[in-house]
């Protein structure tokens, strides 16, 4: 039993942080940086996530950010998922991806939203969830054409849809913990449709 309990202790903590360190990798500032476009944290929202790259950048350097930042919270959850480890193992291991992205230690803690890596993160945990939440997203934005709210709606939804398909505390709670992080990181987008400005999807801010 000891040798159990240590080796969940080992494996939690080592993917822990392995998953922290590769999502702190930023794909918007990186594919700035190589195609010659403005620092996505000096521009726009500020915000180095795909929909800024997007307004700013053109679709070939979001679409290479969007598919960077869905791969940190996808393969370390994949990877940890075909080792067979323990879902608390999982759980963590999404939830530092995202912790990453967020709070980066190469940019002195200062990341994106979260929304592509969360999204990475729960179709690793669930396709079916991922399913869902990409038909939530496309539906929303569809309709109203504002990325923030498609992906706020999405975060509401989440928790309760996973914990319909697994029954798993440990996994329902970390994505709830990842919804709370990324929730609380779209106040000023809240805020801003509370007042009718917030940008729509494709709209080039000045």
């Amino acid at each position: 039993m000891d040798n159990i309990f240590d080796n969940l202790i080992f494996s939690a903590l080592f993917f822990s942080t392995l998953s922290y360190l590769t999502g702190s990798f930023s794909t918007a500032i990186i594919t700035c940086k190589i195609m010659g476009i403005e620092d996505p944290r000096t521009t726009g929202s500020n915000n180095p996530g795909a929909t800024n790259v997007l307004r700013h950048g053109g679709k070939k350097a979001a679409i290479i950010t969007l598919i960077g930042d869905l791969l940190k919270g996808l393969i370390p959850v994949l990877i940890v998922i075909q080792l067979q480890l323990d879902t608390t193992v999982v759980a963590l291991t999404a939830l530092f991806a995202l912790i990453g992205h967020i709070f980066p230690v190469y940019y002195n803690f200062k990341g994106g939203k979260g929304v592509a890596t969360y999204y990475g993160a729960i179709f690793a945990i669930n396709w079916q969830l991922g399913l869902i939440a990409t038909a939530i997203w496309l539906a929303t934005a569809a309709v109203f054409k504002i990325s923030s709210l498609s992906a706020l709606l999405v975060l509401f939804c989440s928790p309760f849809i996973l914990w319909h398909f697994s029954h798993s505390v440990a996994l329902t709670t970390a994505v709830a913990l990842m919804s709370a992080i990324v929730f609380w990181r779209h106040k000023k987008n809240i805020k801003a449709m509370l007042q009718g400005s917030e940008a729509k999807i494709g709209k080039t801010t000045k």
